[in-house]
């Protein structure tokens, strides 16, 4: 093992600290060095969207990130989404409602990518929400079922 560097993250609301290599992604950090395993990574080119996860309330890709990028920041993975654990997030009871997963891999990260795009736009119509999909890859379905969701959760939210 190489040199080591300090990383303190915020992940869903707990400090972790961890001595890390530089060169260890975020995805991997989040996974092996937290356990926190909802982050999937798929292409490990951010080209899936698998990886999503919130930084500081953004979504970004964390198969993208070294870990010591993110030290400092806020982080948010799909395991911190639900309020409670038997309370879930209007995005994924949404999802649940309508049927929109299927595997379940790209799940994650694309709810991670549905709550910044629901509160910057409450009310979006079809177009909008393909367009916000466009950066994942779901080899499931047609996305009807995830676009009918997204749709159903920008409801519920509006009406929160």
């Amino acid at each position: 093992m190489g040199a080591t560097v300090a990383v303190g993250v915020t992940v869903n609301g707990l400090r972790h600290e961890r001595e890390v290599e530089p060169r260890l992604l975020l995805s991997d950090f989040l996974r092996h060095e937290i356990g926190l395993t909802g982050t999937h990574v798929g292409c490990e080119h951010g080209v899936c969207g698998a990886c999503t996860i919130l930084l500081d309330g953004a979504a970004v890709r964390s198969c993208l990130m070294f870990a010591v990028q993110a030290d400092g920041h806020a982080i948010t993975t799909v395991e911190g989404l639900a309020p409670r654990a038997d309370l879930l997030h209007p995005v994924q009871e949404a999802f649940r409602e309508t049927h929109g997963l299927q595997c379940g891999f790209c799940t994650p990260g694309i709810l991670m990518t549905m709550v910044p795009f629901l509160a910057d736009n409450p009310d979006p119509d079809e177009g909008q929400i393909r367009e916000a999909l466009s950066g994942h890859l779901c080899r499931c379905t047609g996305y009807q079922h995830i676009v009918d969701a997204v749709l159903l959760a920008a409801a519920s939210l509006r009406n929160v």
